[in-house]
């Protein structure tokens, strides 16, 4: 079991298209209505494993204070806004649409971030107090950026949307905390890092596939009736990522050393698309699934996207230096 969802974690770009067109078909031939009772425990299922390997004692360390300042001005000051901006020229009329795009724009950073800056031989420590720093500040911030920017036409309980941060982030994180003090003193730092902190990961995907399974469920009829719907939110998305990563490049190469650059671009590019997704699921009601729908699709575009990224790394901030000695 653990050996499979390891290989479908590894995999998403071919696991989340297969698990939208078998959700797509559920919602077509059967009753969907008590999918809604699974999306409180797939939540739980998504979130907790991601926060067990989280390191929050990362956010003390020094060393690469520019990076991180760059990086939540470029989280916080500009991408809402485009993301916002967006949705206001694609979604006149479809406000849960844009409520989707704003969501993965509000919450940066996710595990992906360490992984792909790992991948890409950037600064892993600047990439881990990233996402740390963005998951606190994202869900503080979100609430308060929905109210502002989407008050008017989605309908926003502010109690609702803290209440769900602290049931979907804070609980977690903190079982999370103490999950992962227990088992290294249990078993040991290098047991830990060696067995037990890979184990969990794979159990969050299996939490995102279940998600996505049930947004698409439940919109399944509505997108029959309206089949160009895929491609009317696919535009905006692609516009969100690509004007994300020149911004981040530029910024990352004028401003900062190869390492910090690269965990510039994976830190603000990078959404975390589980907890977008499940704040959509459990806060705005019965038409959130629109919402859910183009988190489920910039699923897709981001591992793709990052993947890509990878292999120009070299040729956009040069080739990494050996190291003395």
């Amino acid at each position: 079991m653990l050996a499979l969802l390891m290989k479908i974690n590894k995999n998403l770009i071919f696991a989340i298209p297969v698990v939208m067109v078998l959700g797509f078909g559920f919602g077509l031939i059967a009753p969907v209505g008590w999918l809604k009772s699974l999306i409180v425990p797939l939540t739980f299922l998504m979130v907790y494993p991601m926060m067990v390997n989280l390191k929050l004692q990362k956010v003390l360390e020094g060393g690469d204070l520019k990076a991180q300042a760059l990086a939540q001005a470029i989280n916080f000051a500009i991408i809402p806004f485009v993301a916002f901006g967006l949705g206001k020229l694609f979604f006149p009329e479809q406000p849960f649409y844009a409520l989707g795009l704003l969501l993965a724009a509000l919450l940066p950073t996710s595990g992906m971030t360490i992984s792909w800056t790992g991948f890409a031989g950037g600064n892993l420590g600047a990439a881990v107090k990233m996402t740390v720093l963005g998951l606190i500040l994202g869900s503080l911030a979100t609430p308060l950026y929905v109210r502002w920017l989407m008050g008017a036409e989605v309908p926003v309980d502010m109690g609702a949307i803290f209440t769900q941060i602290i049931i979907i982030v804070f609980l977690p994180m903190v079982a999370g905390h103490f999950t992962q003090k227990w088992l290294i003193a249990r078993h040991g730092q290098a047991e830990y890092q060696k067995t037990w902190g890979p184990r969990f990961p794979p159990f969050s995907t299996l939490g995102v596939l279940g998600i996505v399974f049930v947004a698409l469920a439940l919109k399944a009829k509505d997108l029959v009736a309206q089949p160009g719907e895929l491609i009317v939110v696919l535009v905006p998305l692609l516009c969100l990522y690509a004007i994300n990563y020149v911004l981040s490049t530029v910024v990352a190469r004028t401003m900062l050393p190869r390492g910090d650059a690269i965990a510039l671009v994976y830190g603000t590019v990078m959404r975390n698309l589980s907890i977008a997704l499940a704040l959509a699921m459990n806060v705005f009601g019965g038409e959130s699934a629109g919402a859910a729908l183009v988190i489920a699709l910039a699923y897709i575009l981001q591992v793709q996207s990052a993947a890509w990224y990878v292999k120009l790394t070299n040729r956009l901030f040069g080739p990494a230096q050996p190291k003395p000695g």
